[in-house]
């Protein structure tokens, strides 16, 4: 069984492991940590992009809030994989809880996507492992990559570059996505905000409070619109 989850998530491995190596690369070039708490934070957190934030957040002098907010808003979208493979996970026994907490968006996909046998237990069993793989993928990454950082000396001005670079990455593939363009203006906007009005410390919560509220009132408008159609029609 262990080949056959070896092979499933085998593109996952060469996404996590460079992924997970710069991760650790920063941690240890942009932070006063010891190398081994890059695997450490891959463990508990597990949070891909997030750690990346959260790397750059520490190393800007942010609070501990801030970073707590940024990489929930960052890692909301996990709670709703979580509700959504409920019935799939149910019976799982002592492993639910892992399968619900090493939901990532590569392993959500492969949990949703592979072809399933009727039976629930092996397959559930099947879905156990290839999120431990998963994770396995992404703390050998974080452990290369924080042991190269601490031991081999190099430039690394202009690393901390790399989060701009992903943000704007998955800034664009979420644009094509929702082919609207409202929600990367707001946010543009409202950072803009928060850079001007607000001092350094909190420029961060503001503008993820001032975009909150523009979406949230953008999305009751859309939805009072076509109930205003309905009831003009009726």
């Amino acid at each position: 069984m262990n080949q056959s989850v070896f092979r499933l998530t085998l593109p996952i491995l060469f996404g996590y492991l460079p992924l997970g190596m710069a991760f650790g690369v920063l941690f240890t070039t942009q932070l006063d940590y010891p190398w081994w708490a890059a695997p450490v934070m891959g463990i508990l957190i597990y949070a891909g992009a997030g750690q990346i934030l959260a790397v750059s957040l520490l190393a800007a002098q942010a609070g501990l809030l801030e970073v707590f907010i940024a990489m929930f808003v960052l890692n909301a979208r996990h709670l709703f994989y979580g509700l959504s493979l409920l019935g799939q996970f149910h019976g799982a026994g002592w492993r639910k809880a892992y399968l619900i907490f090493g939901l990532t968006d590569e392993t959500y996909s492969l949990l949703t996507s592979r072809a399933r046998s009727a039976d629930r237990h092996h397959e559930q069993a099947v879905d156990f492992r290839i999120t431990l793989f998963n994770q396995c993928y992404w703390v050998m990454g974080c452990a290369l990559g924080a042991l190269l950082g601490a031991n081999v000396a190099f430039d690394s001005t202009g690393i901390e570059f790399a989060l701009v670079a992903l943000f704007i990455v998955l800034t664009i593939e979420q644009y094509k996505a929702l082919g609207d363009a409202f929600p990367v203006i707001a946010g543009a906007a409202a950072a803009a905000l928060a850079i001007l009005v607000l001092p350094q410390a909190h420029q961060l919560i503001g503008a993820i409070v001032v975009v909150s509220v523009v979406l949230l009132v953008q999305y009751l408008n859309l939805r009072r619109t076509p109930d205003a159609e309905g009831a003009g029609h009726g």
